[in-house]
């Protein structure tokens, strides 16, 4: 299949050729950048909504709710569900359609897992080009559901137009989930499960936690609630949803960007360190490096300088 007609047909939404050009994307295929290069004229239009929290919050069936309700308000929804790494295959381990087997048959929907392949960050930079040729096929908009609430969690905000914390109550770790830098990057929490114990105590500490908050450069986060295995609270999520992206638009022009910026220095530290290892990092060489640094006879800067000294002059 030539790149050429490759991008036309994700242009046209076709999701084999759609779900091809993704595989080609977690490859790093030489194929992936001409394909990329193509379609980002055609991409920047879709909303990217990511939604994080630990598991077993419900993420996936919010997640599935709020298609259903994208679907009947008549867009054409987009999903990556970045999933952990398989140890033995770097695959996702949770399957595209174990969670939201429903939306399966319809062509106005397409869920895609992904692995994080080990990326600090969560998000690997496959998962942006996935966002983008989601966008250049009409998806809009992408939802982008993370794992856990870890560092890895913190790169949902250089892919998403706004960012959804779920917590839920009675899990024990809800606070010190929100001390360990949640707050910074959420635009709205919803803590779902609200029909539990111990609902208005999260609210609660949550109310308090916002309080002492700095807002003179974003709003302050609202507070929703929801069942979303019983589906209530969801369409009021989708409607603020809309409203947070139609009020805060300068947010949103300048958290692109931010992702922008961040992108361009994650592509360019990838290919650079593609060029090293190609030149100059043999398998033996990057063996002997590293002993020698594990034995302090050489600091990891002066090996940097070694293996840049080395580059350039090729």
């Amino acid at each position: 299949m030539k790149t050429a007609g490759l991008s036309g047909r994700v242009m046209d939404g076709d999701p084999r050729a759609l779900a091809r050009a993704i595989s080609l994307a977690e490859d790093n295929a030489p194929r992936a950048m001409e394909l990329l290069r193509e379609l980002f004229p055609h991409t920047g239009k879709a909303r990217v909504l990511g939604v994080t929290g630990p598991p077993g919050a419900g993420k996936s069936s919010l997640v599935d709710h709020l298609i259903t309700h994208y679907r009947k308000a008549g867009h054409r929804v987009g999903v990556l569900a970045v999933d952990p790494s398989s140890a033995y295959s770097g695959g996702a381990i949770l399957g595209d359609r174990v969670r939201m087997q429903r939306h399966a048959g319809d062509d106005g929907v397409f869920i895609r897992s992904m692995a994080t392949r080990g990326h600090l960050g969560g998000l690997a930079r496959a998962s942006n080009d996935a966002i983008d040729l989601l966008d250049a096929a009409g998806f809009d908009p992408v939802l982008v559901e993370t794992v856990g609430v870890g560092q890895d969690e913190i790169e949902v905000v250089k892919t998403a137009d706004v960012v959804v914390v779920v917590l839920v109550p009675g899990m024990g770790d809800d606070i010190q989930a929100i001390k360990a830098g949640i707050l910074e990057i959420a635009d709205l929490f919803v803590i779902n499960k609200a029909d539990r114990e111990g609902a208005d105590r999260l609210h609660a500490d949550l109310d308090y936690m916002l309080s002492l908050g700095s807002y003179e450069e974003r709003p302050r986060p609202g507070v929703l609630r929801t069942i979303a295995i019983r589906d209530e609270g969801v369409e009021q999520l989708r409607e603020e949803l809309d409203r947070f992206l139609e009020r805060e638009h300068g947010q949103r022009i300048e958290r692109r960007r931010e992702r922008s910026l961040a992108r361009l220095l994650a592509v360019l530290t990838e290919r650079l360190m593609a060029r090293a290892m190609e030149r100059v990092l043999t398998e033996e060489r990057l063996e002997q490096l590293v002993e020698a640094i594990a034995d302090r006879r050489l600091d990891p800067y002066s090996a940097v300088d070694e293996i840049v000294e080395e580059l350039e002059a090729r």
